[in-house]
């Protein structure tokens, strides 16, 4: 595996889920493959979406992260299916359409405890597989002004949004100004209400992987949790 490669622990809806179609299509790209997918006849809707395109419609529970020396793909999917025996499949509340730091993104509807531990889960018991963020990279993090609490968790996890600083969302749009607000948020409220509202399980995690720098991270396996609920946690 190239050693600039990256994998992320992230959530993505079931492909028999409807949400992982309507994902697709606005991002215009199936993140099971590279290859593009038609998107919504909105005109601009290529370029709001290009960078969320790369990643893959998602919602990130452990960041990308290059391995780290002596570790394998296949070394981290083995400890994520071990990871998930443990943890029970649950429901996830409905989601909407809502502005995070001027980014469109899907947010649940109400907190939501079991996807809280399911994200910590990720990653603590992942961290081991992470190759240490440059100097650069740390740098490139905290021209965001970080709090205290984000800067703890960059220095402990190279994130700054991790555990007590995570919240769940799946990115729509780069960061858009207020005029495009106006005009894009009700397109997408539009386009995802149906998908978004309906209830849904969280039955697996996906490691998704990035080959090499600026190509599109795509699903490489999708991990069941298997855990049962009446012992799961304990």
């Amino acid at each position: 595996m190239n050693p600039d490669a990256r994998v992320g622990i992230y959530y993505c809806p079931s492909e028999d889920d409807p949400l992982f179609a309507a994902g697709s299509s606005w991002l215009g790209r199936d993140p099971s493959r590279v290859d593009r997918v038609a998107q919504p006849a909105i005109d601009g809707i290529e370029e709001i979406t290009a960078e969320a395109r790369g990643y893959g419609f998602h919602a990130t529970l452990k960041p990308p992260m290059r391995l780290a020396a002596g570790c394998s793909w296949y070394g981290l999917l083995t400890a994520a299916q071990e990871l998930a025996e443990r943890i029970a499949p649950f429901d996830l509340p409905p989601l909407h359409v809502t502005d995070v730091h001027g980014f469109l993104a899907l947010r649940e509807t109400e907190p939501c405890a079991p996807l809280q531990a399911l994200a910590d889960a990720c990653v603590m018991e992942l961290d081991g597989f992470r190759a240490a963020p440059s100097d650069e990279e740390l740098a490139r993090r905290r021209r965001a002004r970080l709090t205290e609490a984000q800067e703890a968790m960059l220095v402990r996890f190279g994130y700054p949004y991790v555990l007590a600083t995570w919240f769940f969302h799946m990115t729509l749009t780069r960061r858009l100004s207020a005029e495009e607000h106006v005009t894009w948020r009700p397109a997408a409220e539009r386009f995802f209400a149906a998908a978004a509202g309906a209830k849904r399980r969280v039955i697996d995690i996906c490691l998704f992987t990035q080959m090499a720098p600026g190509e599109p991270f795509v699903i490489g396996a999708r991990v069941a949790l298997r855990g049962n609920p009446t012992t799961a946690g304990r």
